[in-house]
């Protein structure tokens, strides 16, 4: 992928033809931070898709931008109003960080107040605070994480809040073995003129850094690691209806 440059980011109109509210959007850009102020974290994140010139807000997506790199962008054009970044609002949106370099560059307010700071839907608990056991009978399941693009490392608030539900329903169940299968979105494709692919190797280091949480937390329980490459989107609910979030992804089956 040849080296963005910080003016793709800044030179776009915001006059182009926009997408409707619920479209898939996807597209890489570099991320530009705006420096609104409505407490902590309240920044805004925001990328221009040059193709069709229009400025996105992608402050909600769970991992965030890198200013040092390019993103890949992906996710769905909300309907919520522009006021606290000032640009179009994606939700749900990832922002996956790229190899890529980019020249880092902020925008101060502007009048934009950027967003108080909440715990996001998927939050984990302390681990002071004792889980519920689910309630049996139990039967073969599968439960699923996911990650950004090209790395494995769990996402806070994420990946993690699913690993948790799925280490409390295992320890509860206690299946005689469980198989966790990792895969890699491998297959090139193009997206902003940029030939991009996961690593193969990705869909293992996904599977044995899952592996490795799941034996922290349950060190008795009996795991087979697998890993698939040339991952395909898949219907799954806390992909949020984002393709290539759903490729990306390590599946806990449970087996009895």
């Amino acid at each position: 992928m040849k080296k963005l440059s910080f003016l793709l980011a800044l030179a776009a109109p915001l006059s182009a033809q926009a997408a409707e509210t619920g479209d898939l959007l996807r597209f890489v850009a570099c991320p530009v931070y705006r420096d609104a102020d409505s407490g902590k974290k309240s920044g805004c994140w925001l990328a221009d898709d040059v193709a069709v010139g229009i400025r996105y807000d992608v402050s909600l997506s769970p991992y965030k931008p890198d200013w040092n790199r390019a993103v890949l962008v992906e996710g769905r054009l909300s309907g919520a109003a522009e006021t606290a970044c000032g640009a179009k609002v994606m939700d749900p949106v990832r922002a996956s960080v790229l190899p890529e370099a980019c020249q880092r560059h902020m925008l101060p307010a502007e009048g934009y107040p950027g967003r108080k700071f909440v715990l996001p839907k998927r939050n984990v608990d302390p681990a002071s605070i004792v889980r519920k056991a689910p309630e049996g009978p139990f039967a073969e399941r599968t439960f699923v994480l996911f990650f950004e693009f090209d790395r494995s490392f769990v996402v806070y608030q994420y990946s993690d809040y699913l690993l948790d539900k799925a280490v409390t329903w295992l320890a509860a169940a206690k299946p005689k073995k469980v198989v966790v299968t990792g895969f890699a979105a491998s297959d090139p494709e193009t997206v902003s003129g940029h030939s991009i692919a996961e690593r193969a190797e990705v869909a293992r280091e996904r599977a044995e850094l899952v592996t490795e949480s799941i034996h922290r937390m349950l060190p008795d329980l009996v795991i087979e690691t697998r890993s698939e490459t040339g991952a395909k989107p898949a219907d799954l609910p806390d992909a949020d209806g984002i393709p290539g979030q759903s490729q990306r992804r390590v599946e806990i089956r449970a087996l009895f």
